[in-house]
C-alpha cells in the first residue's frame, strides 16, 4: 500500500473518492499483510461510522434495481443527502471479478459529487452481498455519506441475508413477471420493510393496483417484523421519477420509528454480533493454512469427508477440536 492507515483515514474523512476507493480495495483484499492493515484502518474509522441509513435493495433480475437506485439516489441528493452505492455484481466463475459493472449503468449518479458508487464482486459469497460489504459500508459512513444503498445480486432466496447488514429492506417488484404471489411464500417477504412496485405505466396500472391489493392482503397474515409498522406497498416508475418521494418519506418514517423504539440500536448490535461470528469462522478456516502440519491435517480430514469415509460433520468436529487444542 502506498498510503499509511492514518493517510487513508484522513482521506476518507475528507471524502477523497480516490482514497476511499483505495481503502475499500484494502478491505476487500485477502492478502494476510493487507488484512492486518485493514483491521487497523477499521479500528480507526469506527468512531466516525454508524450515522448513515443503511438500505438494502433487492428484487428479481429485471425489477429495475440499478435504475431505481440511480433515480432514488439523485432524489436523496436533491434533499441535501450524500449517497454511497454498494452495487454487488455476480462474480465471474473464471476470475471472480464483477461481470455487470453497475457503475456504467448509473452514469448520471456517478458524476454527482455527492455520490459514490462502488461495484464489488460477490466472489461466490451467498446472501446476495459481498463478504466485505459490512466493512465497506462502515468506510462509507466514516466518509460522511448519509444513505448507503446496497444493491444485491438478486438471484434467489439467499437474498434474505442482506437483512443482516441493513436498517431497511426495500423490495422492488414488477407486474407481469409471474412472481406476483410467489414472493409471498419466500422468507424474503417476512423481512421486507418497504415494497415498491416498479415500472408502472398507464397500460399496466390496473394490474399493478390489483397486485398491490394482493400484497397488502397477504402481508396481513404475516407476523409484523416491527411493532406499529405496516409494510407500505407503493406504485411508481423509477425511470420516470414517479413515486420516489413517497418511498423516501416512508423510509424516513420507518427509521424514525426504529430510533424512537430503540430498535435501530438493538438490531445493529445483533448484526455486529453476526459479523463477529462470520469472521470467527473465516479466521478459523484461515488458521488451517498457518502451518504445513495443520494444512495437511485439514486436507486429510476433508478427503475423508469427500470420500464419505466418515460423516463430514464428524470430520469437521474432530479437526476443529484438535485445532483449538493446539492453538490453546
Amino acid at each position: 500500500m502506498k498510503f499509511s492507515t492514518e493517510e487513508l483515514l484522513q482521506g476518507i474523512l475528507a471524502q477523497d473518492k480516490r482514497i476511499l476507493g483505495k481503502a475499500i480495495t484494502l478491505i476487500e483484499s485477502k492478502k494476510p499483510e493487507h488484512r492486518v492493515l485493514a483491521e487497523e484502518l477499521l479500528k480507526k474509522i469506527l468512531p466516525y461510522a454508524g450515522k448513515s441509513v443503511r438500505i438494502g435493495i433487492t428484487g428479481v433480475p429485471g425489477a429495475g434495481k440499478s435504475t431505481f437506485i440511480e433515480s432514488f439516489g439523485k432524489f436523496a441528493i436533491s434533499q441535501g443527502k450524500k449517497v454511497a452505492v454498494l452495487a454487488i455484481d455476480p462474480s465471474s466463475s473464471v476470475n471472480k471479478g464483477s461481470i455487470l459493472g453497475d457503475k456504467t449503468r448509473m452514469e448520471e449518479l456517478a458524476k454527482d459529487e455527492n455520490a459514490f458508487i462502488r461495484p464489488s464482486p460477490s466472489s461466490g459469497f451467498l446472501g446476495g452481498v459481498a463478504n466485505t460489504t459490512f466493512e465497506t459500508m462502515l468506510i462509507c459512513e466514516a466518509a460522511g455519506y448519509d444513505y448507503i444503498l446496497i444493491e444485491t445480486v438478486g438471484v434467489g432466496q439467499s437474498e434474505v441475508l442482506v437483512a443482516d447488514i441493513s436498517d431497511v429492506i426495500l423490495l422492488l417488484k414488477v407486474v407481469g413477471t409471474g412472481d406476483e404471489l410467489q414472493g409471498i411464500k419466500r422468507g424474503l417477504m417476512e423481512m421486507v420493510d418497504v415494497i415498491f412496485i416498479n415500472k408502472v405505466h398507464e397500460e399496466n396500472l390496473k394490474e399493478a393496483r390489483m397486485h398491490r391489493s394482493e400484497l397488502i392482503h397477504a402481508l396481513q397474515f404475516q407476523h409484523p417484523k416491527e411493532k406499529d409498522w405496516k409494510v407500505p406497498v407503493m406504485l411508481g416508475s423509477a425511470l420516470h421519477n414517479e413515486g420516489l418521494d413517497e418511498v423516501y418519506e416512508k423510509i424516513s418514517d420507518f427509521i424514525s420509528l426504529k430510533i424512537k423504539t430503540g430498535r435501530l440500536e438493538e438490531v445493529r448490535k445483533i448484526q455486529a454480533e453476526k459479523r463477529f461470528e462470520y469472521w470467527v469462522h473465516q479466521y478459523i478456516l484461515s488458521a488451517t493454512k498457518s502451518t504445513h502440519e495443520l494444512e495437511n491435517q485439514f486436507e486429510s480430514h476433508k478427503k475423508n469427508a469427500s470420500e464419505l469415509k466418515s460423516n463430514p460433520s464428524s470430520e469437521a468436529k474432530i479437526f476443529v477440536e484438535s485445532l483449538l487444542i493446539k492453538k490453546l
